[in-house]
């Protein structure tokens, strides 16, 4: 299939991960209320970067197949249990979330929770289940790997624990940075990384630059996120503005200065594009998703 702008592409993997997460979601026996805030956190808003660069990944890597559906919706059930547990009051206590209430605040906090959890496990459930025609099981089984090691200790979850941390000890760059590659960057690393495994052909060099590009954008995204938290507003960001300063969060803005760290998403966007410069025109997609995450303004 051919898309001939970013907004085309984002449209098409939006459409497909969702109809994906809620059909998965819609087949749990659950109770209804805790089916209805998986729902409400996973399927409602959200511009699906990670689902796109699932499929963008793919479609570099010469693969264009609705055996990626399952691949993205693991992605982005992920990513939402996240946000419904990084909201919370025992973390970062934020009410707001894609500019309506959060998970725990539209339902209730053991709600909230088990909905989180209920949605990790499903993420796994989707992987294993990509296994078929297209997809080997050594594929899969990589697939698991790849997405836990990046959800759990290793990334996310640690991430989230450096965040904190740092929310009462003032942070240096190489720390912040650090902290940033996992709780942010890990799981745009993996989004690509998955979409790159689903090729039976992918050469580890090509995996290697789909790497190099993810961590470069993972990065780019938070740097992007800690500008906007000074430039932008609450109606446009969907989340409260200003918090990091109000919570005297350590961001990029405030180690290097506003004209440093955009300098820094210039150099950041730049390792991005050239590290997927052997796919060629394949990589058109992963080229405007680069692009978006440094001009985006919400």
């Amino acid at each position: 299939m051919h898309f001939d702008s970013l907004d085309d592409f984002l449209n098409h993997s939006k459409l497909r991960v969702e109809q994906t997460l809620n059909m998965a979601i819609g087949q749990r026996r659950a109770s209804g209320i805790l089916s209805q805030a998986m729902a409400y956190s996973a399927v409602q808003g959200g511009k699906r970067v990670r689902a796109a660069l699932v499929y963008g990944a793919a479609r570099a890597c010469g693969v264009d197949d609705m055996a990626l559906d399952p691949l993205a919706a693991a992605v982005e059930a992920i990513h939402a249990y996240s946000l419904i547990h990084d909201d919370l009051p025992a973390m970062d206590d934020d009410d707001l979330r894609r500019g309506q209430p959060s998970c725990h605040i539209a339902f209730d906090e053991a709600t909230a929770i088990l909905a989180g959890d209920a949605l990790q496990a499903l993420a796994f459930e989707l992987l294993a289940k990509a296994y078929g025609p297209k997809i080997s099981a050594e594929q899969c089984l990589a697939m698991v790997s790849c997405l836990a090691q990046a959800s759990g200790a290793n990334g996310m979850v640690a991430g989230q624990m450096l965040d904190m941390a740092a929310a009462h000890d003032a942070v240096n760059l190489a720390q912040l940075e650090r902290l940033h590659q996992l709780k942010t960057g890990a799981l745009i690393v993996a989004s690509v990384e998955l979409g790159a495994l689903s090729s039976s052909h992918v050469s580890a060099s090509q995996l290697e630059g789909l790497r190099t590009y993810g961590q470069a954008i993972g990065l780019a995204f938070q740097v992007q996120d800690d500008i906007l938290d000074i430039e932008s507003d609450t109606a446009t960001l969907g989340k409260a503005q200003g918090s990091d300063v109000t919570n005297d969060k350590s961001t990029y803005p405030t180690l290097l200065g506003m004209t440093a760290a955009k300098q820094k998403l210039t150099q950041l966007h730049h390792q991005a594009i050239t590290s997927v410069n052997e796919f060629g025109t394949a990589a058109k997609p992963l080229v405007w998703l680069a692009d978006f995450i440094v001009t985006r303004k919400h």
